[in-house]
């Protein structure tokens, strides 16, 4: 087996621009699944994956959604999971290059919108299966491809297609979550004021404005330390055990590695336990961006009629979605009482992902880093997705 490993990584190495051109490929279709104008590219992308698993001797159905009977095999099914469309990208982001081109930078890094989340993932096994049936290498078991085209809108329609195939992908397996996020949940505030957006020239100083009110219930969410300012929130999160803080000790993950990661020194905490405490076990609140708001080129002196505010909650074992949506809700509204700003206020959760309970930490996740990557080989790495 291991002879035959060594002719599928001499593979890659030595077919590695071909591997990036084809992930290159697969950045270059915009498919995002949250802009309904965009919903032919997310098919695109669909086709574009049945397109490579039909050439390589699958079977594939497209799932919109409804069910696939599987055949019995006498080797073991490992099913594999990822999705293929991708978050909204623009220039004016921040981006150094247009998103959807995959660019190579001079340290290796490969930079693109879905270069890592998740299309990454899915050229990845591609490529993969590939070069096993190109050099003849047998699988040693049966792999089952679920590809999702919606993830990042919720994952509509995938809860119904698991529920349809439990019996033929689950019967008789033991299966493992790996998972690098927390749970999550999306909320909305939108705080509307006049009927229509009006001149600052004539109307400043005149009217109660929605984006004063907007950010002032945003920035009161969170400090600038991450400390959530939402009462109970931290009431739900489980007590820290002698166990398991020795293992934050045990941990082999560095200061410096987190900088790199982000660019910079702009981690909260000095203390590394403390720093891997919050980034594994306690819950953070995150503000993602304002609908309504000007944000082109140039010197727009409009006052918004209406604005929406979005932020997430990312959760940690033992807290209920349905308790964390109600405490939210309620602190948004009483601090909007408060502000007796006589503007009219929404506030509601937009989605909800419950965390699976894990340990924190553990051995498995050492295993799959060293499986990505490991060091015999050179894999191109993937930044900025």
């Amino acid at each position: 087996m291991e002879d035959k490993l060594s002719t599928f990584f001499n593979y890659v190495n030595e077919n590695s621009q071909y591997l990036i051109g084809t992930l290159r490929e697969a950045v270059a279709i915009p498919s995002v699944s949250s802009d309904a104008k965009k919903r032919s590219e997310v098919f695109r992308m669909a086709d574009w994956v049945k397109d490579r698993l039909v050439k390589l001797g699958a079977d594939v159905k497209i799932v919109e959604p409804g069910t696939q009977e599987l055949q019995a095999q006498t080797k073991k099914n490992i099913l594999i999971y990822c999705h293929y469309d991708v978050q909204p990208a623009l220039l004016s982001d921040g981006w150094g290059t247009d998103p959807f081109d995959l660019v190579e930078k001079k340290d290796g890094r490969l930079v693109g919108r879905g270069a890592s989340d998740d299309k990454g993932h899915v050229v990845g096994w591609l490529l993969t299966l590939e070069a096993f049936v190109k050099n003849q290498v047998e699988l040693p078991v049966n792999l089952i491809f679920c590809f999702e085209g919606m993830e990042e809108c919720g994952s509509v329609g995938l809860e119904k297609v698991v529920g349809d195939e439990a019996s033929n992908w689950f019967k008789g397996v033991d299966y493992t979550t790996i998972s690098m996020l927390d749970g999550m949940n999306y909320f909305s505030i939108n705080v509307s004021g006049p009927v229509a957006d009006l001149h600052s020239g004539v109307f400043g100083g005149v009217v109660r404005e929605p984006m004063v009110v907007l950010t002032k219930l945003l920035a009161g969410l969170v400090e600038v330390d991450g400390k959530i300012n939402i009462a109970g929130t931290h009431d739900q999160v489980m007590k820290l055990t002698e166990e398991e803080e020795k293992t934050y000790h045990g941990l082999s993950l560095t200061r410096e590695a987190l900088e790199n990661d982000v660019g910079g020194d702009c981690l909260m905490e000095k203390d590394m336990v403390q720093l891997l405490m919050h980034k594994g076990r306690y819950p953070s609140l995150s503000v993602h961006g304002i609908e309504g708001a000007f944000y082109d080129p140039g010197s727009k002196t409009v006052i918004p009629a209406s604005v929406k505010g979005k932020f997430s909650i990312r959760t940690v074992p033992n807290m209920e979605p349905e308790t964390v949506k109600n405490i939210t809700v309620e602190y948004i509204e009483k601090e909007f009482e408060k502000l007796n700003s006589k503007c009219k206020l929404e506030a509601d959760k937009r989605c909800s992902d419950q965390i699976y309970e894990k340990s924190v930490w553990n051995r498995t996740r050492v295993c799959e880093r060293r499986m990505i990557n490991p060091n015999n080989y050179s894999i191109p790495r993937t930044a900025q997705s």
